[in-house]
């Protein structure tokens, strides 16, 4: 169904692009909630999500329900539910244990075979570049950043590792020089970053093989990659998660690091070693 929809994304119209794209973020939510709450979380009326049943060869809504909610079955079937009530009155409690839940199942399912595939071909793009630039703007900044740090210990002293960001225009320069056999890892969740959007498809103009890290099959990130690692964003509070991402990056640079012929963990013993001699790193007083 998620395949489905995606391959007829771009010729559905506006309002059923928009239920679609719930639909592809939020599967849990297709298989739990009713079609009301879901158009509601949707920002539709439920006759659109009634019409993008139809759109896809189905009676009705309720036959895409069944759907997920089977798959969300045989996805959760033997693992434990955690008790979500509240205890001696600690509120925060069930908050604690549902936020941590969400995130260790969203990180978790990182492993499942299908986003195993996507790091591995992403890993072997990454591995391949003459030059890296890592790319990201406002809450993606961070973790564009995290993973320049990381893979910046793999590059020999003729790459270039650059990150590209928001801080007056960082690292735009080096990239207008960047061309074919460079890679271009960009990081953006919805709300997409106009920025990055623009200057990842300029650079897979100039040839640039670009890298997504991004929370939907359908982002316009997805559009302009050669390889793409799709990530959850969606959170149980207030803001929008980026530790999926984060652990992403993790992920990317630990199976750069296998694929490559350059030992990781001397580069980064050396490299703490050469801190520590500039004293860089805290020593409590003798």
């Amino acid at each position: 169904m998620a395949e489905l929809l995606v391959e007829r994304f771009e010729n559905m119209p506006p309002q059923l692009r928009v239920a679609a794209r719930f639909v592809l973020d939020h599967p849990k939510d297709v298989a739990l909630m009713s079609m009301r709450e879901q158009a509601h979380q949707a920002g539709v009326s439920h006759s659109t999500m009634m019409r993008l049943a139809r759109w896809l060869g189905l009676d009705g809504y309720e036959d895409m329900r069944s759907l997920y909610a089977r798959a969300l079955r045989e996805t959760t079937a033997g693992e434990p539910a955690r008790q979500g009530g509240e205890r001696d009155g600690a509120s925060g409690f069930s908050t604690v244990g549902v936020v941590a839940d969400t995130l260790a199942a969203q990180i978790s399912s990182l492993g499942e075979y299908g986003n195993a595939m996507q790091f591995i071909a992403a890993a072997d793009l990454v591995g391949r570049s003459r030059n890296l630039f890592a790319l990201g703007s406002r809450s993606a900044y961070p973790v564009a950043s995290r993973f320049v740090h990381i893979v910046s210990f793999l590059a020999g002293s003729d790459h270039k590792v650059t990150l590209v960001g928001d801080m007056a225009g960082q690292g735009l320069d080096a990239l207008q020089l960047a061309g074919g056999g460079d890679v271009l890892l960009a990081v953006g969740m919805a709300p997409y970053d106009r920025t990055t959007i623009d200057v990842a498809r300029q650079a897979a103009r100039q040839g640039v093989g670009v890298v997504a890290i991004t929370d939907s099959s359908v982002s316009p990130l997805t559009q302009i990659a050669r390889e793409t690692i799709i990530v959850a964003s969606n959170s149980q509070s207030f803001f929008r998660s980026m530790a999926p991402a984060f652990a992403a990056v993790e992920i990317l640079a630990a199976v750069t690091a296998m694929r490559s012929e350059t030992n990781a963990a001397e580069q980064v013993k050396q490299s703490e070693e050469q801190l520590a001699a500039f004293g860089i790193y805290w020593k409590p007083p003798r």
